[in-house]
């Protein structure tokens, strides 16, 4: 099963995104477990997971999130703001995937 974490300031709009994610993931019968969080509480969660994925809100966390992330064999990129905007549940699934394959 893969571990998705979506990280985010406040975590409203990521989880309406993390709905559209799990129906993409059953749709294509992938057991997934995906998850949105607040990016303050990243060094809580990033142990459970293989891919995390900041909103572009916070996308100038990204380094910070890779000094968390990298040492744990964690992947970490930011969503494509117009794939968040749009809440496009299959582009930020399949972004997921590549990383996690990477």
């Amino acid at each position: 099963m893969m571990k998705i974490g979506l990280f985010c300031a406040a975590g409203m709009s990521t989880s309406m995104l993390v709905e559209k994610m799990k129906a993409v993931a059953s749709e294509r019968g992938l057991e997934a477990d995906i998850a949105a969080y607040p990016e303050s509480e990243m060094e809580t969660y990033v142990n459970d997971l293989d891919v995390a994925l900041l909103g572009p809100q916070v996308k100038y966390l990204l380094a910070k999130g890779k000094q968390i992330c990298e040492p744990k064999g964690v992947p970490i990129d930011v969503i494509n703001t117009i794939d968040y905007g749009m809440m496009n549940g299959t582009k930020v699934l399949d972004q997921a995937i590549k990383l996690a394959n990477k």
